[in-house]
């Protein structure tokens, strides 16, 4: 029988031996680019406040709203709050744990003697220590897991800052172009009622057939018809942009002139690291490092552990008596446990610890490929509208001068209303074009600025 605590213990070490709780870092497999495909490209910290630069008041009021109201900015900041509790709990864990406990009893028994009843009255205090002897690093892994799941939640408050804030200005920008649009096609219907007028004039007076005042009356009407769909575009960029404010439904104020808004000259400068600008590469890091931790953890609980209590009680028949006395009873103890039996569904945790760190191993590195991808789409596609952008502007300046040659013919009688309505149609849908490559020039740079973490100043 007095073998029994040494074999035990005996077991105990030799499991120790079989098992380490070490776990070496993930290694990812990435190459990171030396430098963008276009030889353009950021090189300096991010900044906090890039939406500035397109120098609209609005904008600049309608981002620090959102950021201040909008319900996933929230939320992702309170899953801080959330997160900063846990790391608490966790390190709970790494100091010994103290509890005490007082209880009376109040008894009724009949005396053997006597036979009469007798009335007792018992009070008991007590005192147990704890103490998780952490030996092979189980709670440290624990309580590190936590810290870097607590770092991760921080980047995704900080991911979904720069969400909400991009997607203000791309929302803001769009809204700006439709009223654009809307002005222009507004500005069409304008010289297609003068059109018609003048066909009208024309028909009256012979100098033209009932068709070509038929075809001024069917353009018009085709152009006013656009104006209905475009003021439901605004009304609902319009919700949309309440709703990433925190408000209800509504008119959202804003600047009166798109031309205002111009598009950013990107430097040429090499890129630094990106990954000091994207708060969802550092989510992803940090959440790697909280797989490597629980890993570890999982590890250790394969191995024996060691756990000291000690305990002490005091009992009196009154409060002040039980206040007033020491300790009368006390226990110091030890004990070291080993798993045996539960092996299996220890080592499976270890199986599932080890399965989640390579998946965030391999979210990681799939994260950095993703922003190198977007910063890269983003610097191609400010390039192309760019190009495009300048092509369109020419354009617009030829079609304008179309126009006006096409309609000073028809007035004079040297060419037909076709010609005026083939010239209004292609100025008509130049000037869109040129609305709506303007447009994604702009979202362009707002991607980028959101790629990069941040701008480039």
């Amino acid at each position: 029988m007095t073998l029994r605590p040494v074999a035990c213990a005996l077991v105990a070490l030799w499991l120790a031996g079989c098992q380490s709780a070490d776990v070496a870092p993930a290694k990812n497999s990435l190459q990171i680019p030396a430098q963008w495909r276009e030889a353009t490209g950021p090189a300096s910290p991010a900044e906090q406040l890039w939406w500035r630069n397109f120098h609209d008041n609005h904008l600049n009021r309608y981002v620090d709203r959102a950021l201040q109201n909008n319900s996933d900015v929230l939320i992702a900041r309170e899953r801080i709050n959330e997160y900063q509790a846990r790391v608490y709990a966790a390190d709970s864990s790494l100091f010994p744990s103290l509890d005490a406990g007082v209880s009376g009893t109040r008894a009724r028994a009949q005396s053997a003697a006597t036979g009469l009843p007798v009335y007792s009255t018992l009070y008991k205090g007590s005192l147990t220590a704890s103490y998780d002897v952490d030996i092979w690093g189980v709670n440290r892994s624990t309580a590190n897991a936590a810290e870097a799941t607590l770092e991760a939640q921080k980047a995704a408050a900080a991911a979904a800052d720069l969400t909400v804030a991009s997607s203000v200005a791309s929302g803001y920008v769009t809204l700006l172009s439709l009223d654009e649009q809307l002005r222009v096609t507004q500005s069409t219907v304008k010289s297609r009622e003068d059109a018609l007028a003048l066909a009208k004039r024309q028909f009256e007076t012979g100098y033209s057939s009932r068709l070509e005042l038929m075809q001024s009356d069917s353009e018009l009407r085709s152009t006013r018809a656009q104006i209905p769909l475009l003021q439901h575009q605004i009304a609902v960029q319009e919700n949309a942009l309440s709703q990433l404010l925190g408000d209800n439904p509504g008119e959202v104020a804003r600047s009166d002139s798109f031309s205002s808004l111009t598009p950013l000259q990107l430097p040429s400068q090499l890129p630094s690291s990106l990954l000091n600008r994207r708060p969802d590469i550092v989510q992803a890091e940090r959440q790697l490092i909280a797989a490597d931790a629980t890993l570890a953890a999982s590890r250790a609980s394969l191995l024996p552990s060691i756990n000291l209590t000690a305990t002490g009680s005091v009992q009196d028949r009154t409060l002040p008596g039980l206040l007033d006395n020491p300790l009368q009873l006390w226990s110091l103890g030890g004990s070291i446990l080993a798993p045996l039996l539960n092996r299996q569904a220890l080592n499976a945790q270890v199986d599932i610890s080890q399965s989640q760190r390579n998946q965030a191993l391999y979210a990681y590195e799939k994260t950095v490929r993703n922003a190198f991808r977007e910063v890269n789409d983003s610097l191609d596609a400010i390039t192309r509208y760019q190009e495009q952008l300048t092509e369109l502007l020419a354009q617009q300046d030829v079609a304008q001068e179309t126009l006006r040659i096409a309609q000073n013919r028809y007035r004079n009688g040297y060419s037909s209303y076709l010609d005026v309505l083939d010239a209004q149609r292609t100025l008509f849908s130049v000037q869109t074009s040129v609305v709506q490559v303007k447009n994604n020039l702009l979202l362009a740079q707002i991607d980028l600025y959101k790629a990069l973490g941040g701008g480039w100043r």
